[in-house]
């Protein structure tokens, strides 16, 4: 978790920030971060990072058409040198807030906060991080869609079954905190899961629709006005279906693959838009004792998402002699981008590092 005083630090800019502009990864737990500290603070625009590894510099132009006087970076690895590059010739300030465990060389003028490099390292979500910093008690359900989203139980979730016994996961087993495992439960047999699904499929819709569907979650006062399909959020509901009946068909469809190794789950498809992550998480659940390994093809490049224990060392050895691919994350959840050419060498090297 956060010190208390990067906390203190944290809070002190987000005070001073008038017209803060919040750039998050484009998944739930990137935009439950935002949410969170735009309900906290009444202000600020969000913008999702699509872009993959790193956030890069056209996301400059965001900077010029909204003119932020603070820009907050949330949950994102990894920056480009040429965005800051941009971002110091007209002086702004800058917060970081991560998660991930890589070496980066952060720039003087960015105040970078990642529990990872404090004396006790952790790796929670960066929503579990905002919430360390809100602790908006009404903001509770958006602080545990989030968590769950990025495979994490966090500690306030007895508060959240307390206060939402509807919306939480009926089982009689133990929850385990902080475990993939419990996480995924909860995700995949409870309504707090269908409202992280429901944000994270949304975020594959336009941006006028992401825009909407943030600008409603930000008005909402309760969970059950986002559950509940109504005039202002149908149109979240209807890309949740749309996304959900394609995202049906490829679980049928890795599933086929998921017979034809012992321990490796191997699946590519094409299409649209990327469900690799969510495809990565809920595989991984149903075969715990498998590697899984997802890649999304688009043009000549395929982004891969890949669950496992200890996956990112077998990862970065896989991609060593392959022509520009790139890769990293967790030690068990990672993600990597190569040439569609080298797909069936990525697979082969993965084959034989698993072995």
């Amino acid at each position: 978790m956060l010190t208390t005083k990067q906390i203190k630090e944290i809070k002190e800019h987000l005070d001073k920030a008038q017209n803060p502009l919040f750039f998050f990864d484009n998944d739930p737990d990137g935009l439950c971060s935002f949410l969170l500290l735009q309900r906290y603070l009444g202000r600020g625009k969000g913008v999702a990072i699509k872009t993959f590894p790193k956030m890069d510099e056209s996301y400059f132009r965001k900077v010029n058409e909204l003119n932020p006087d603070y820009i907050f970076i949330l949950d994102k690895p990894e920056v480009s040198d040429e965005f800051f590059k941009e971002v110091e010739q007209v002086n702004l300030p800058v917060v970081w807030i991560d998660h991930h465990d890589i070496k980066l060389k952060i720039p003087k003028f960015v105040s970078y906060y990642n529990p990872n490099l404090n004396k006790k390292k952790t790796n929670e979500p960066v929503t579990a991080l905002c919430y360390q910093i809100s602790q908006r008690k009404e903001d509770l359900w958006i602080a545990m869609a989030g968590c769950i989203s990025d495979k994490f139980v966090p500690g306030f979730y007895k508060e959240f079954e307390k206060t939402y016994p509807d919306l939480s996961f009926d089982s009689k087993s133990k929850i385990e905190y902080g475990t993939t495992s419990s996480a995924f439960d909860i995700l995949y047999n409870s309504q707090i899961g269908k409202i992280s699904k429901l944000m994270g499929f949304g975020l594959k819709d336009s941006m006028t629709n992401v825009v909407r569907m943030m600008k409603f979650i930000i008005a909402a006062e309760t969970p059950y006005e986002v559950l509940e399909d109504g005039p202002k959020n149908h149109q979240m509901h209807k890309k949740f279906a749309e996304v959900n009946n394609k995202y049906q068909k490829l679980i049928g469809e890795a599933l086929v693959e998921e017979k034809k190794s012992d321990k490796l789950l191997f699946f590519s498809y094409g299409g649209e838009s990327s469900m690799s992550g969510s495809l990565s998480n809920e595989l991984s659940h149903k075969f715990p004792n498998k590697y899984v390994v997802i890649a999304y093809m688009f043009g000549a490049r395929a982004n891969i998402s890949a669950r496992g224990k200890g996956i990112r060392d077998i990862l970065v050895k896989a991609i060593e002699d392959l022509e520009d691919a790139t890769g990293g994350g967790h030690p068990d959840a990672v993600g990597a981008r190569v040439r569609v050419e080298d797909l069936e060498k990525f697979k082969e090297n993965l084959k034989k590092f698993i072995e």
